[in-house]
């Protein structure tokens, strides 16, 4: 049997094992080569292809010309703030509800709509959330999957419904963080994208879950379907990632929504990294990077770090430290919360865990997994 190494970028400690990624001759991964690449590059053309972009649908009779959707954190504050006050966009801001939010959340929310914005918040129907949620949990280790999908579909949905043709989205994730280069040189993408990256082809199976319980009617479902495609020509949806147009800095957007848009951080650190003042909406998150740890080997801290150290914040041996401290998190604080969101007993959640661990990467060590790894150190499996 072949054996399969594992191992860490040589600049910023991705792991080999994170899906689509890829490396080159030197063990650079390609979100440091991009890193590498946004440094050389000349801005000046996709700055114009965003103003280029934005021509074609700014408002001139005061109505809404883009959706933005944001929670209140760094990122889609950002993006709105530069919308709104440096191109002069007229931005509907759009928020999808989360499970469990967090009041530092719900604060941070607050304020960013305080600070100028038209704002949208949907309440999609929790008796589909939770259980979608659950599903997603379950059947693809991901804890708030429902959630997931609506923040794609709820917004695209309210897009259709006012016919507001264009949606700006912050980061492409795959491009930023390490993943599928597919979309690199292009400014557009689709709903077909979002359903094979960003739901990782889930959507039709918990759907078909949901609709096997025989008591969720079609239009409760409503917020969680996308648009048909003679729905998106009709409006003319359009769907860009403001990373594309300039070199994209979460530090920087975390400046300008605290200075701008009244953002806060925790005042207490998280127990899975060493950043207060990102990922602050809801509980569920530390369950879905504490899963990412079992499946892959890397958790929060060790994507905190990747950002920090591409951004010439940080060292990598400085990161790796920060990765030994932080990355192996068990959420002891939170499991009776989520034992009740999932109506759960203990012994079901700990199976679902179990079924995603990678046995190859991990030991359980009593009751709880264990690395057999250190991490930095290639090893073959």
């Amino acid at each position: 049997m072949k054996e399969n190494k594992i191992f860490w970028c040589a600049n910023c400690l991705n792991m080999s094992t994170r899906p689509r990624i890829s490396f080159d001759e030197r063990q650079w991964c390609n979100a440091c080569q991009w890193m590498e690449e946004k440094k050389q590059m000349d801005w000046t053309p996709r700055q114009k292809e965003l103003e280029e972009l934005l021509a074609k649908h700014r408002s001139s009779n005061g109505s809404f010309d883009c959706i933005v959707p944001v929670s209140g954190g760094k990122d889609g504050s950002y993006v709105a703030y530069m919308l709104k006050n440096k191109f002069g966009m007229n931005p509907l801001a759009v928020t999808v509800r989360p499970a469990l939010s967090l009041p530092i959340g719900d604060a941070n929310l607050f304020n960013f709509i305080q600070s100028g914005f038209n704002h949208i918040h949907i309440s999609i129907n929790p008796k589909v959330l939770d259980r979608l949620n659950k599903y997603g949990f379950i059947e693809k280790g991901f804890p708030y999957y429902g959630w997931l999908i609506a923040i794609h579909t709820a917004v695209i949905r309210t897009a259709a419904n006012f016919r507001i043709p264009l949606l700006v989205y912050g980061e492409d994730g795959e491009i930023e963080y390490g993943g599928s280069t597919q979309s690199k040189y292009n400014p557009l993408y689709g709903i077909d994208y979002m359903r094979s990256i960003y739901l990782e082809g889930g959507h039709e199976k918990v759907f078909e879950m949901i609709k096997s319980d025989g008591d969720i009617a079609d239009s409760d479902l409503y917020f969680f379907n996308f648009p048909s495609e003679q729905e998106v020509s009709e409006v003319g949806l359009t769907f860009t990632h403001w990373s594309y147009y300039e070199s994209w800095d979460s530090y920087r957007n975390y400046v300008v929504a605290k200075e701008h848009c009244g953002l806060l951080e925790k005042d207490e650190g998280n127990v899975d990294t060493f950043t207060n003042f990102a990922q602050n909406d809801q509980a569920l998150y530390a369950l879905h990077a504490y899963l990412m740890y079992l499946k892959f080997g890397f958790g929060r801290a060790t994507q905190d770090a990747g950002i920090e150290i591409r951004r010439g914040s940080m060292t990598r041996d400085q990161g790796l430290n920060l990765v030994k401290m932080y990355d192996n998190a068990y959420p002891h604080e939170l499991i009776e919360t989520y034992l009740e969101y999932y109506k759960m007993t203990k012994d079901e959640f700990d199976s679902v865990l179990d079924k995603y661990a990678n046995k190859d990467l991990f030991e359980k060590v009593d009751g709880i997994w264990q690395p057999k790894f250190t991490p930095g150190d290639s090893f073959s499996i």
